[in-house]
Formats: C-alpha cells, sequence, structure tokens
C-alpha cells in the first residue's frame, strides 16, 4: 500500500525509532541452534546502533530489532521519526515497516545496502540516506534541522572509519544475541566478478585505529558481554601489514586477565600462505574463519576473477588454518558459466574431504552494482532482482546450464552434505585436523545449557541420534579437550539440515 506522502504533521527529530527488519529463517540465522542456548538473535543491528551513535545527542532514541522484539503501536505513537537500515534478505520484512509507519504518517528515513543498492524500489520511502553512514548522515541532519531534508541523500564518498563512533551498545537488550559484532575496516583488495563488497566499500583498506577497536571491547566489556565477537570485516587481512603490527598485538593485550573471550570473522583463503600470522590470530583470539571458497573448478575461479582461489591447492590451504587451530567455514557457489554437470559431485567432494563443516552452498547470483550484474544486464540474462539470501536456491541469472538440471544438482549437494552421515563425518575430518595452541576456555552456563539440550533433542529425539553418540564417544576418546567443539558443530548441524530439507521439500 503506497500512501500519499503529506506534510509532516509532527516535529522531525526529536524521538526517533530506529527498526531494524527481520530475518528470514536462512543459513545464517541459526534460528533452529539458537534454541539451544535460548537466544533470540545471532547477531545485533550494528549498523543501526553506529547510526544512533551518529545522531544529536538531544534526540530520544529507541531501538526496535524485530529479530527479538515486536514494533507497537505504542512505539509507533511515540516516534517522530522512523529510521530503517536493512540487507537485501529483510527486504520483505523492511516493506512491510514501511508501509506500517505510512498506516501512522510516521515519516521514514531509510539506508543501509538494501536501500544502497536498488532506490529505485523503494518510491514510497519519504528519505533515502544513501552510502555510508558517516559520510551521508551529517548532510541530512543539518537540512532536516533548516526544514529542508530532500528526498535523496547520496554520497559515493568513502568514510574515513577514525571518525567512525563507538555504536551504542546501551541501545540493545545484549543478553537476547548469541554474538555482539564490531567493525575494524571497510573494503577488500580483491575484485571478484560476483561481490557487492568492493561496489559498495571499494578495494582500498580503510581501518579503524587499534585504539578505537579496543575502546569498542572496552565499552562492551564494561556492559558485562563476555560472548562471542564477529569481526564483521568482509575480509580482514586485506591489510596484513596493519593488522600484524597493530591490531592483532592490541587485541593480544586487550584479552589478558579476561576470560578468554572469543572472535570470529571472514578472510581470503590467502591466510593459508602465512603461518606466522595464522599463529597470531590464533594468539588474538580469533578462533574461526569464513572463506570464500566458492568452487573447486579452476575455469570458474578464473571467470569470476577470484584469482587469490587460483592454482592453490585449497583442500591443503584450509588444512594449513584448521591446523593452526582456527576452524574454516566456507561459500560455495554453482552456476557458473563454465560449470559443468560433474561440478556438483566436484563441490560434494571437496567440502567432505576438506572438512569444511559449515559449507554455505548457494546459486550464483548477480547482486546490483556488481560486475556479473553490469555483464548480465548487458548480455540480457538477468530476471530481477536477488533475494539476497545465498543459499536459499534461487537465482536472478538465466544460466548456460539447464536451468532444471542446475536446481537438480544443487538439491544433491544438500542431500549429500548434511544428511546426519556426511556432516558427522566431516566433524570429525575437522577434529583430526585442528590443532589449538589455546589453554581450554572456561565453561559458561550456556554451554551447559547447549550440552544439556542437546543431548534431548539431539541424543535422544534426533533422527540424527546414532551420529550423535558416536561423535561424542569417538570424541572423548581422541581428544576430550574438543568436545564442546563437536557439540556446537552438532547442534550447528541441527539448525542446517532444517535449513536445507525446507530447500529440499
Amino acid at each position: 500500500m503506497n500512501l500519499p506522502r503529506l506534510p509532516f504533521a509532527r516535529p522531525l527529530g526529536r524521538r526517533a525509532l530506529l527498526i531494524y527488519p527481520e530475518f528470514p529463517e536462512t543459513f545464517w540465522s541459526f534460528g533452529h541452534a539458537l534454541k539451544f542456548v535460548g537466544k533470540r538473535a545471532s547477531l545485533p543491528p550494528l549498523g543501526l546502533v553506529t547510526v544512533a551513535a551518529l545522531l544529536p545527542d538531544s534526540w530520544q532514541l529507541r531501538l526496535i530489532d524485530l529479530n527479538v522484539t515486536r514494533l507497537t503501536d505504542a512505539d509507533l505513537a511515540w516516534a517522530d521519526i522512523a529510521l530503517v537500515s536493512a540487507m537485501s534478505v529483510q527486504s520483505a520484512s523492511a516493506e512491510r515497516v514501511i508501509e506500517r509507519c505510512q498506516t501512522w504518517r510516521l515519516p521514514v528515513v531509510a539506508g543501509g545496502p538494501l536501500f544502497t543498492n536498488e532506490p529505485e524500489r523503494f518510491p514510497q520511502v519519504d528519505h533515502l540516506v544513501l552510502g555510508e553512514a558517516e559520510v551521508a548522515l551529517p548532510g541530512f541532519l543539518a537540512a532536516l534541522a533548516r526544514g529542508e531534508a530532500p528526498r535523496v541523500t547520496e554520497s559515493t564518498e568513502r568514510a574515513d572509519m577514525a571518525a567512525s563512533p563507538t555504536p551504542r551498545w546501551d541501545l540493545l537488550d545484549l543478553k537476547r544475541y548469541a554474538s555482539m559484532s564490531i567493525q575494524t575496516s571497510r573494503g577488500c583488495p580483491f575484485d571478484c566478478e560476483f561481490c557487492n563488497v568492493t561496489a559498495l566499500f571499494g578495494h582500498r583498506m580503510r581501518l579503524k585505529s587499534a585504539a578505537q577497536v579496543t575502546a569498542e571491547l572496552d565499552s562492551l566489556h564494561s556492559r558485562g558481554w563476555r560472548g562471542e565477537i564477529f569481526f564483521v570485516d568482509d575480509n580482514l587481512i586485506g591489510n596484513k601489514r596493519a593488522l600484524r603490527s597493530e591490531l592483532l598485538p592490541a587485541l593480544t593485550a586487550w584479552r589478558r586477565g579476561k576470560p578468554r573471550p572469543r572472535f570470529y570473522t571472514q578472510v581470503s583463503i590467502n591466510l593459508a600462505d602465512d603461518p606466522a600470522l595464522l599463529a597470531a590470530m590464533a594468539a588474538a583470539g580469533f578462533e574461526r574463519v569464513f572463506i570464500g571458497i566458492e568452487t573447486p573448478e579452476e575455469s570458474s575461479l578464473s571467470e569470476c576473477s577470484k584469482r587469490q582461489n587460483l592454482g592453490r591447492d585449497l583442500v591443503a590451504s584450509v588444512q594449513h588454518i584448521q591446523r593452526a587451530g582456527i576452524e574454516v567455514q566456507g561459500g560455495f557457489i554453482v552456476g557458473f558459466d563454465s560449470d559443468s554437470p560433474g561440478v556438483f559431485q566436484r563441490q560434494i567432494d571437496f567440502i567432505q574431504r576438506s572438512g569444511i563443516v559449515t559449507a554455505m552452498v548457494g546459486l550464483l547470483q548477480a547482486p546490483a552494482g556488481t560486475r556479473l550484474h553490469a555483464r548480465l544486464k548487458r548480455e540480457g540474462r538477468l530476471t530481477g532482482s536477488m533475494s539476497g539470501d545465498n543459499a536459499d536456491g534461487s537465482t536472478n541469472i538465466v544460466p548456460r546450464m539447464n536451468a532444471q538440471a542446475l536446481q537438480e544438482g544443487y538439491r544433491s549437494i544438500l542431500r549429500g552434505i548434511y544428511a546426519p552421515r556426511p556432516y558427522y563425518a566431516r566433524i570429525r575430518t575437522l577434529l583430526r585436523e585442528h590443532r589449538s595452541q589455546q589453554k581450554p576456555r572456561r565453561l559458561h552456563w550456556v554451554d551447559l545449557r547447549a550440552f544439556g539440550e542437546s543431548l534431548v533433542r539431539l541424543g535422544i529425539l534426533g533422527r540424527e541420534r546414532g551420529q550423535y553418540w558416536r561423535l561424542l564417544g569417538w570424541t572423548l576418546c581422541h581428544d576430550a579437550r574438543k568436545l564442546p567443539l563437536a557439540v556446537t558443530l552438532a547442534v550447528t548441524g541441527h539448525h542446517l539440515r532444517r535449513v536445507c530439507e525446507l530447500q529440499l521439500a
């Protein structure tokens, strides 16, 4: 429903409602796994709490994360203005939020990747603030204060990360989340054809200082956070020199005397080429990394300009990282133009041999703003907007391969890697390779709760119960210190199987 925009009946500002739309059930939502630990969402809305820190001190703020709470009529009646930020996968929920605000004649300011990439999809939004908030938002706020706010405020300038403020953690109910998140850099030096990271943030790595990062960690610690922290950087090792000489030593020092906080992040596969950097990351507290493996097919890697993955033994690279005590999670893609019918089994074989337990496999999609999107648009091979869900079996591309064969092959991968037997086999492969150099961390009540829940949900009620008990016995016999990791991966598998079953259904 598109109601006509009316002159604002309320004073803009003063009371701002920051709204984060809901995620659907996806690979990374971990909704089924969160039930084991009594949490509502895996991660907080980092973008919105950063935006909150950029708003005038005189404003009253209320943050509604629809992944952990409801948006009530009382919230809408309280507010003078709504600020909505979202990613592509949240588009359906974002549209519902905007429509609801319209019914209350509540002006909407929208920003973030969804709106920056596809602003034309949202003619009903009162104000679009496009680009990086640290650059685009101040000008909009100044115009708003003068009563002259334009409908579209856009900046293509890159933000100075030194000017990015400490997020407003006080607006969050921290106990609702399984992990917290911080960002230390933006950009990526690589140029993968399908990736929109460089379209949004560029190739040049822009960094926060080590002092900024530890100040953010201090602010989380002072609010009682003792759980995992996700460094959301798209490629943490994009500037190895600064990481090695500044950030990692600062993180290692910051962790001393604290109850062993755990970190995870995203990197490129060339981390495997630097044993010293691997050791430093492990010492600084990084326990797992997500890497875009994409495919074992050299022709497909060349096609998409994934040059950092070319000409190497990818299984050996993964094992180098795992042997440093860092678990590798991987992203995989099928549907490249050069993919042959044999690619599906080769993906299964690679994933099983590598011991990548958490393997996200999706069909190739073309995000707006990428080189892939531009190329396929020229070729007349786009079918609309992408879903934003990397593993929902959809694509906005007309593939070279027969579409039915592509879908059937994709489904065969899901069956081949997430059935209980192959999944638990990968856990054992990882545990054999994993060589943690750190002392076992202290268990918290949330770990004990997860273990107890797993005994019931997986060991008694689950159809994987035979594999579950075999894993526990195997782990206790081989290295009992790895039991928490084994249980965590078993719980993760429960969620991933449920998501895959929905796709296969």
